[in-house]
């Protein structure tokens, strides 16, 4: 089973990953946790393509979770089973950020690297209410559905992700 989760910052997309890869057994890849290693800054967009390569090519299942268009984003769609969507409206993804950083403040989460404490600013704010959602983002998804029709799921709400791991 390959599964591909994308989807809007704040939606939950590392947690159904985690769940995903627990429930069927199979590899978990957090492209945050490529991007985000210690020394992102200077470290080339080449180690960064390699890795999430070479994580694809060594594995036969997997999960995937984060957009990350240079990562492979159209392999990753054409060779998985199921990609689920995680399309939560802005204000929703915003609580769910804010909730994050309530429980990790000044730690790093899980699913990223050591060295990686949540943060909450500004800059991640526009991201999650605006810039994160411009129309190539949502053209992208779009895209997705319209290609890939049989295997795409839109979840929009915690419930709807409730409902769709109860059905796996």
């Amino acid at each position: 089973m390959k599964i591909a989760v994308v989807g809007y910052s704040g939606s939950g997309k590392s947690t159904l990953a985690r769940r995903l890869g627990e429930k069927y057994g199979a590899p978990v890849l957090h492209l945050d946790s490529v991007h985000w290693l210690p020394g992102w800054r200077e470290r080339p967009d080449a180690e960064e393509r390699a890795m999430a390569e070479a994580f694809l090519e060594s594995h036969t299942d997997w999960v995937i979770d984060g957009n990350y268009s240079a990562l492979f984003y159209d392999r990753r769609m054409a060779e998985a089973d199921q990609i689920v969507q995680m399309l939560f409206p802005r204000l929703v993804s915003l609580y769910r950020v804010v909730k994050r950083y309530r429980r990790f403040a000044g730690r790093t989460r899980p699913d990223l690297p050591g060295d990686c404490p949540e943060k909450l600013d500004g800059e991640f704010i526009r991201w999650i209410l605006w810039d994160g959602r411009r129309k190539k983002a949502r053209d992208r998804y779009r895209r997705i559905r319209e290609q890939y029709p049989e295997k795409t799921v839109v979840l929009r709400s915690q419930r709807q992700i409730d409902d769709f791991l109860s059905n796996q």
